[in-house]
């Protein structure tokens, strides 16, 4: 739709159209309203002949038997109400003011024969009504009109009182025309009402009125394209690194690619080391390769750029079968560093303990030794997960495993196995996550420091990257706008919404 603000306008078409009726209607043209309303209108004859066969020729207005006979008698009801938001005076209408008459009450092809006031809403309008009132039957247009004037009565709002009159037929066949209340509000108008018991007309308008201004805004809505933010670059990058943090790049890179259709990724999570070392040789001079590693880089890497992204939550898993779920950050220590072999002296059963750990060099598996041991590991020869699985385990035993997805496998599947991976994988997995000192991994737990077991996510590029280049943009997306949702929705709190900044740094 270009720049035209199309769901500007619709929303503001969309206010100002009831606002527009509720003033039209309680303040301008409805503030004074007369209303009328013929509640009954009944032909007689019939139900007179069945009952009382030849009396009606028998029956005359006067009484000296001049008069002609009575036939086509009908009886109407009519009420008369203040329908409007504010009171009628006698100065309200517009007769003269000498005058005592404000109303006529015609009925076309029908004279008045007889009329009296049936209903009052308050008994105080029997004032206004009277005998000296100057309420009075007439005819009119050569004898075929019958007219009762009405006198000016005051009428608070809501109120109301009812006229009900004899009338004979005086031209034409068949229904009679509907009878019509004339005269004249300062300031309103006298119209018909109806019954209040179904919706005004102007309710039902108003609501589908605005349900075609929803409907055409969800069109709009759905026809406008994504708006596209200024960082969106177009071309290919490779994200490679920590196979604890593929998820949220994942996901994040799939959010971008929505909204800058020329974007494309590639994904190689093969561990933070083997990251950094692809990077460090293929990176030079190549602005569209990142590396995301679960700590800092160390000095081996002195080209590569770092970037923190967020602090990031760890837990330690068990088997099912453990069914230890809690452990003191020292008896972790314990059982990483070879002083417990069974599962008995943490509470839990007879059953050899099996560390399963990440491969030197990555990034978890520094993480969870700076946090949680402060210091490395014995040096164990490498053991494969899979080649112990399925044997029988009777002594506390080891086994490395190369991602994240081979660390949740192996201590889902080796009794007495315990291992450790990112938060929000591990209960995706379904694994049983210890808390640590009764502490529960959450994220306001890591960022006060109650919670142990997290590191710092940190993006590295080969040197400085271009301003226009899709890694810039990407990461930029990541750590400042929606990406950072993709963020937290992972359990992970952002570098830059956290009360200290400085969490992520890396000697932090």
């Amino acid at each position: 739709m270009g720049d035209f603000p199309v769901e500007i306008v619709l929303a503001l078409i969309g206010i100002a159209v009831p606002i527009g009726a509720f003033l039209y209607e309680f303040v301008f043209v409805g503030r004074k309203r007369l209303g009328y309303r013929v509640q009954m209108d009944t032909p007689v004859t019939g139900e007179v002949e069945s009952v009382f066969p030849g009396v009606l020729p028998q029956l005359r207005p006067a009484r000296d038997g001049a008069s002609p006979d009575l036939k086509d008698l009908s009886v109407v009801l009519v009420r008369i109400e203040n329908s409007g938001a504010t009171t009628i005076d006698t100065s309200d209408y517009r007769a003269p003011d000498p005058a005592r008459i404000g109303l006529h009450l015609r009925f076309p092809q029908r004279l008045v024969i007889g009329m009296a006031v049936t209903e009052l809403s308050d008994p105080g309008l029997a004032d206004s009504l009277d005998g000296d009132s100057g309420i009075a039957v007439r005819e009119d247009m050569a004898g075929h009109i019958g007219v009762i004037d009405l006198p000016k009565v005051p009428l608070n709002r809501g109120e109301h009182y009812k006229i009900l009159a004899i009338l004979q037929r005086s031209e034409g066949a068949g229904e009679y025309p509907v009878p019509v209340l004339t005269g004249g509000i300062k300031g309103g108008r006298i119209l018909e009402t109806r019954s209040r018991t179904g919706v005004p007309r102007m309710m039902v308008g108003l609501t589908v009125f605005l349900v075609l201004v929803i409907a055409v805004q969800l069109i709009v809505a759905a026809l406008e394209p994504d708006p596209t933010p200024l960082e969106c670059a177009a071309g290919k990058l490779t994200v490679i690194g920590s196979s604890a943090f593929a998820p949220v790049v994942q996901q994040a890179a799939d959010q971008y690619g929505k909204r800058c259709t020329g974007a494309e990724f590639a994904f190689g999570f093969e561990g933070t080391e083997r990251g950094l070392d692809r990077l460090a040789e293929a990176g030079k001079d190549n602005s569209s390769l990142l590396a995301i590693s679960d700590g800092p880089k160390g000095s081996g890497y002195p080209g590569l750029v770092q970037r923190p992204l967020a602090l990031s939550l760890f837990s330690v898993i068990v088997n099912q079968g453990v069914g230890v779920r809690n452990l003191a950050d020292a008896q972790i220590r314990d059982l990483y560093l070879g002083r417990i072999g069974n599962w008995r002296d943490v509470g839990g059963p007879d059953l050899p303990v099996v560390l399963v750990n990440r491969i030197p060099g990555s990034g978890t598996r520094n993480t969870f030794e700076r946090r949680l041991l402060g210091t490395g590991q014995p040096d164990r020869p490498h053991v494969s997960c899979t080649a112990i699985k399925g044997t029988t385990i009777s002594a506390a035993a080891h086994c490395d495993v190369q991602v994240t997805k081979d660390m949740q496998k192996a201590v889902g599947e080796i009794p007495g196995a315990i291992g450790y991976s990112e938060s929000s994988e591990a209960v995706e997995a379904g694994l049983p996550a210890v808390t640590i000192n009764g502490v529960t991994a959450g994220r306001d737990a890591a960022i006060d420091r109650s919670y142990p077991f997290w590191g710092v996510e940190y993006a590295y590029s080969y040197g400085e990257l271009p301003g226009d280049s899709l890694a810039a943009a990407f990461l930029h997306f990541l750590v400042d706008q929606t990406g950072k949702d993709v963020l937290r929705a992972h359990g992970n709190a952002p570098c830059a919404e956290l009360p200290d900044p400085a969490r992520c740094l890396p000697d932090s």
